[in-house]
């Protein structure tokens, strides 16, 4: 993972430095001395703060699985959408926030001063855990096997991969601990950029995060996923209950670094890259989906898809729509998660026996969850939403296709979840690029860095050893569909 004749100390700067370098935010000084930062210099708010800054790239701007999942498609550089890229680097994931975060569990564990001015230890404790999970459960849901146990540790600089299941299994033990620990009644945590140390909202984050997990995992460990479901529910307090509860990233105004992606494309680099797929529109615009007018832009009333895959360059601007104004404003939020996913999720949970209710409820939830999608959307009335409901009646032969391919519609552009969905359950039916430089057709992993044979030689091994063949089409241990 870091090449291995660096010494303890040289990677010790090059750690901290990475992470204080990306972050955008004004903490003050940040000149100091990485490898020995003083309690005054160095303070937990600051390395939370700076390990949040990469989760709207978790969540809204992963570009390569919005092509996975079909809802872009590409107009003057297609290649994306060809699987052309293979291999896929991590390094800046471990080397930023997984490392901030290490460090504040590090603080917290000692009572160190750099805890001071941070929040109650626990809840740092518990939010410094959770979004730990959420980078580490983004990178084993891509990769499979990563390094895990022991990574982040600067002593070893060979760390050995572990096995999916060991990092779902040790990932579903953190969760619950983390929500255990929270108070709510205690000080929240500081430098929290995206709930403001709301420790209700961090409950909710890790208990929707714990429910998408237990989901994932049904076709290969259906009794472990169960329990986890479950426990994700118990305290309904605690869950997503509603739009008002919806969770988003904040982009802003403040400079082009904070602002959203699809602006920046869009309106400050003058590039028109992407319309939204055909592939979405000839599901939505025959049902007549009020949800078109707010992902597509309008071209004189219409919305029209660009074929996904196409052999050759395409003009978008003018003949194709482009991502929806909703979506590409300076301050556009990115959709963490939200009311809609959730109820999509009970539906699904329903109806494999998850938890009791079976068809009577999944029906229930899966009407609740389109009309959610709806209203969190601005799109809802009553005419038209009844309307579409006739075309997509809940069937309970097919409910997890309708379920799912629904929610498929609703995640658009949010292409990681979408991805793991189509992976576990086959939904949406979705056709692979013509032009498409994989022969396995749409990945279903993606490949180590190419660096990993030479600078972690033996891990890698033993990983594709156990796991399989390190390309776009070994199959993930939870993907058995």
């Amino acid at each position: 993972m870091i090449k291995k004749f660096l010494n303890s100390k040289v990677l010790m700067a090059l750690l901290f430095t990475a992470s204080l370098s990306s972050c955008k935010k004004d903490f003050g000084d940040m000149n100091i001395n990485p490898a020995n930062p003083s309690p005054t210099e160095l303070r937990t708010r600051m390395l939370l703060a700076n390990a949040q800054l990469s989760i709207p790239g978790i969540f809204f701007g992963n570009n390569t699985a919005n092509f996975y999942a079909q809802y872009l498609s590409e107009g003057p550089y297609p290649g994306a959408s060809w699987y052309n890229t293979v291999n896929f680097d991590w390094g800046a994931t471990y080397t930023g926030p997984l490392y901030d975060l290490k460090q504040i569990l590090k603080f917290v564990d000692a009572s160190a001063p750099e805890t001071a001015g941070g929040g109650d230890l626990a809840n740092q404790k518990a939010v410094a855990t959770i979004l730990s999970c959420q980078y580490y459960n983004w990178l084993t849901d891509r990769f499979g096997a990563i390094p895990y146990s022991q990574s982040l540790d600067i002593t070893n600089l060979a760390p050995a991969y572990d096995l999916q299941q060991a990092v779902y299994d040790d990932l579903f033990k953190k969760l619950t601990e983390a929500v255990a620990m929270i108070n709510t009644s205690a000080v929240g945590v500081q430098g929290d950029l995206m709930f403001a140390g709301n420790m209700l909202r961090w409950k909710k984050f890790a208990n929707t995060l714990r429910m998408d997990m237990a989901l994932r995992i049904s076709n290969v460990d259906p009794t472990r996923g169960k329990t986890e479901f479950a426990a994700a529910i118990a305290d309904a307090a605690a869950t997503i209950q509603s739009n008002a509860d919806n969770m988003t990233w904040a982009y802003n105004s403040a400079a082009t670094t904070f602002y959203n992606p699809w602006y920046s494309n869009y309106t400050v680099s003058a590039r028109n890259d992407y319309a939204i797929s055909k592939t979405l529109t000839d599901y939505m615009l025959p049902k007549n989906d009020r949800r078109i007018t707010a992902y597509a832009e309008s071209l004189s009333g219409s919305y029209v898809g660009l074929p996904y895959g196409v052999a050759g360059a395409v003009n978008i601007p003018g003949t194709y729509s482009r991502i929806g104004d909703p979506f590409r404003q300076m301050t556009s939020p990115a959709r963490l998660y939200n009311y809609p996913q959730v109820l999509f999720m009970m539906a699904e949970a329903y109806k494999i026996g998850y938890i009791s209710g079976g068809d009577a409820s999944a029906a229930t939830a899966y009407a609740n969850a389109i009309r959610a999608s709806w209203e969190m959307n601005g799109v809802y009335n009553a005419t038209d939403y009844n309307a579409y409901m006739a075309q997509v009646p809940y069937d309970a032969a097919n409910a997890v296709k309708q379920i799912i391919t629904e929610k498929w519609v609703h995640n658009y552009l949010n292409g990681n979840a979408a991805w793991n969905d189509w992976r576990r359950t086959g939904f949406p039916v979705l056709t692979p690029a013509p032009a498409t430089a994989n022969l396995g057709g749409i990945p279903v992993r993606q490949a180590y860095a190419t660096s990993e044979p030479n600078i972690n030689k033996a891990a890698y091994d033993a990983a594709v050893a156990a796991q399989g063949k390190d390309d776009l089409n070994t199959r993930l241990w939870w993907d058995t569909n």
